[in-house]
């Protein structure tokens, strides 16, 4: 799949994850894009933060999945660590995507992670694809095959769609949070889907009701000032509201966000 090719349709499949109402499915369909134009079989990715103890594995196709299942603690352990690639991102800032026989050398081969992945997936080549400003642990994707390592293109591919795969995880945790914070009362998501807000939408109304400013809310999504006006102004419009203290109310008595507590009840009041 050549680069440009490759990178439209990664581009729309992260447009697609954007409008996904179920944060769980947003990886999902973005890992099995991301296998797709990088050239990978099976893609690992870390939907929420781990340790060699504990923690949530993401897999595609479904049958690693089960492959996984059948893993014990140790080998597990083993996963978890991520070798190399841990040792390769962790004392630095740098995020450039790169794979295990690149990061290890030699080593990578022989190493007790490498004969585990032969054993376990039949793979042989990893390439690491950390989210752009993770910090320890690293958060992002592993992506795995056989044959021959990956190339310089796939490479460069995967480094140019890390902006997407942030804007992704960004929403995802946004959606997660804010159905945490509405509590067990029901599907939030439904209510949303009834008033016709987007999940976009719905995100940018979480963040305005938290007081942020149009910059704050482009820098925490990940888009410009202009588009999270559009947003607004679409939030307004299906709430039937003027401003941002009404859009907050209203929202608040449909069940879109949080009731307010004594400090959030403040910070709603601020012009």
């Amino acid at each position: 799949m050549r680069l440009e090719k490759a990178y439209e349709r990664m581009m729309a499949v992260a447009v697609a994850a954007l409008h996904e109402r179920e944060p769980e499915l947003l990886w999902p369909l973005v890992a099995g894009a991301l296998a797709e134009v990088c050239g990978g079989e099976t893609v690992i990715h870390k939907p929420d933060d781990w340790s060699e103890r504990s923690g949530t594995i993401g897999t595609v196709p479904d049958g690693a999945a089960a492959e996984l299942a059948r893993l014990g603690d140790a080998d597990l352990g083993l996963l978890r660590a991520g070798y190399p690639f841990a040792g390769h991102y962790g004392p630095g800032t740098d995020r450039t995507p790169v794979t295990a026989r690149r990061a290890a050398g030699r080593t990578w081969p022989d190493s007790p992670t490498a004969r585990l992945l032969r054993e376990v997936l039949d793979v042989d080549h990893v390439l690491g694809v950390p989210l752009p400003g993770s910090a320890a642990p690293i958060t992002g994707c592993l992506v795995y095959r056989s044959g021959t390592d990956f190339t310089d293109d796939e490479l460069v591919m995967a480094e140019r769609v890390q902006p997407l795969l942030a804007a992704v995880e960004r929403q995802r945790r946004l959606l997660v949070e804010w159905r945490r914070a509405l509590g067990p009362s029901g599907a939030p998501q439904e209510r949303a889907a009834d008033c016709a807000l987007t999940p976009r939408e719905t995100a940018v109304l979480v963040l305005l009701t938290d007081a942020l400013t149009a910059d704050a809310i482009g820098r925490r999504l990940g888009i410009s000032v202009r588009t999270v006006h559009k947003h607004v102004e679409n939030i307004y419009r299906k709430l039937g509201t003027r401003d941002r203290v009404g859009t907050v109310l209203r929202a608040q008595r449909l069940g879109l966000v949080p009731s307010p507590g004594p400090a959030r009840a403040a910070s709603a009041r601020r012009p």
